[in-house]
């Protein structure tokens, strides 16, 4: 498993340097840079543990009077990766977890948490994009197991605070689903 880190900023130029920074800092792979709404930038890189902290202290330091937030997730599970790349292809779901955040970040934290606490499977992580800010993560399973997934990505400690709410929805309408995915 690689490592995931991110930094989230509310400057676009000193985010897109923090990012220069971040790929010279360290032997890590872009994941995506992108301004974001609400004005803000994101910048996610993954590699080995020790590389992808270097980036991110490196960035740290470029970033500091304009950080929101950041991150380095030393094992990510591979499907948030897919799942921020909103590449995952789901059929049947018995049931649809959704929880929304605060903060680009704490949406990512939930959704590692949550898929390694249950049998789930990551639908999307959707990055600030058209959300004034915020983030959103999509997720299903049987009922059950949405249910323990958004329990865990909501008790972590990095989500604290950053939690704006959190649904299941059994057997959802086929509607619905042509409308998230």
């Amino acid at each position: 498993m690689k490592a995931l880190g991110m930094i989230e900023t509310l400057s676009i130029p000193k985010g897109i340097e923090g990012a220069d920074g971040m790929l010279k800092a360290a032997d890590v792979e872009l994941v995506t840079a992108q301004a974001v709404c609400a004005g803000k930038y994101i910048v996610l890189v993954s590699g080995n543990v020790a590389a992808v902290k270097s980036a991110v202290d490196s960035a740290l330091e470029i970033c500091e009077e304009t950080l929101v937030d950041s991150l380095v997730i030393p094992s990510v599970h591979e499907s948030v990766l897919k799942a921020i790349a909103a590449s995952s292809d789901i059929e049947n779901p018995k049931a649809l977890g959704i929880m929304e955040t605060f903060s680009l970040c704490a949406a990512v934290y939930a959704a590692d948490a949550a898929v390694k606490a249950a049998n789930i499977e990551l639908i999307e992580v959707r990055l600030g994009r058209g959300l004034g800010g915020k983030s959103f993560v999509t997720l299903t399973g049987d009922v059950s197991a949405c249910e323990a997934a958004v329990r865990a990505g909501e008790s972590i400690e990095e989500t604290k605070g950053m939690m704006g709410g959190s649904v299941i929805i059994a057997s959802p309408h086929p509607g619905i689903l042509d409308a998230i995915y």
